[in-house]
């Protein structure tokens, strides 16, 4: 079966800035969906990682976002696009324990600075935009023929 045969699985979650209620929601759902569709765990597991780490810096930091999953026997496409304060130094950013979380979060439990570096760190392929004062769009790929 080719590429273009290849029927696209959509999923989108809208995202609050804010809400610790519901946050790990839909990373839980896309990990839930993943396991059902036969994926394997080393598969799953970077997904639901890669999907989680997205859905709690739009949380922690914007305003409001979305998470969109692309789902393909081949790849998982994860996007994270969020309307927030955007990232003025991505290097920066990227450093392992960098983070601009205020105490309020860390109190909480979150905003370590880890979690672009585990975006990356489980992605295959990875890429990152960001306008400051408008948001950031991060984009993902797992590939499924891997783990």
């Amino acid at each position: 079966m080719g590429d273009k045969a290849e029927q696209a699985i959509m999923l989108e979650f809208t995202l609050q800035g804010q809400d610790f209620i519901r946050a790990g929601e839909a990373s839980s759902e896309i990990k839930q969906r993943l396991k059902k569709l036969g994926f394997k765990p080393d598969v799953v597991r970077r997904a639901a990682i890669v999907a989680y780490e997205s859905e709690m810096n739009v949380i922690i930091h914007a305003r409001k976002g979305t998470l969109r999953v692309e789902i393909t026997p081949r790849k998982i496409l994860i996007q994270a696009l969020d309307e927030g304060p955007g990232i003025a130094d991505i290097e920066q950013a990227m450093q392992e324990g960098f983070s601009t979380a205020p105490d309020m979060i860390r109190e909480l439990g979150f905003g370590a600075g880890m979690g672009l570096p585990n975006i990356k760190r489980f992605a295959d392929e990875f890429k990152i935009q960001s306008r400051v004062g408008e948001g950031t769009l991060l984009e993902i790929i797992i590939h499924a023929d891997k783990g």
